[in-house]
């Protein structure tokens, strides 16, 4: 499977973006997504994961009760919409697929887009 992220911007701190990750491929139904990131000068971490079918999903405690993931099989689309960003939301994003919702990594990562948030 090939994923495109998109929707990094510059925002306030405050302010609202979503992200989304386009899948190429077949079978988008059967693997787990997730949403990780990287600021400057930090290692990568995890910031939001789904299940196949949009039953399960987690999150990083920073980014608990702000952030939401979702997907939409039928676009082949996995979004993060995020509020009340912070300007430590600062990060390329990076999307990725895994058969296993769990796995460490995940086998299969998009390009990244960057979201700068300004205070």
């Amino acid at each position: 499977v090939q994923l495109q992220a998109s929707g990094g911007g510059l925002v306030q701190a405050g302010g609202s973006l979503r992200l989304s990750c386009a899948a190429s491929g077949s079978s988008f139904s059967t693997y787990a997504m997730g949403w990780f990131r990287q600021a400057p000068g930090k290692e990568r971490e995890f910031v939001a994961r789904i299940g196949w079918f949009g039953a399960r999903s987690h999150y990083a405690d920073s980014v608990e009760g702000r952030f939401t993931i979702s997907r939409d099989n039928a676009k082949n689309t996995m979004y993060l919409q995020m509020n009340s960003l912070k300007p430590e939301d600062t990060a390329l994003y990076y999307c990725a697929a895994d058969r296993s919702i769990f796995a460490d990594p995940y086998e299969y990562w998009g390009q990244g887009t960057l979201v700068t948030v300004s205070s």
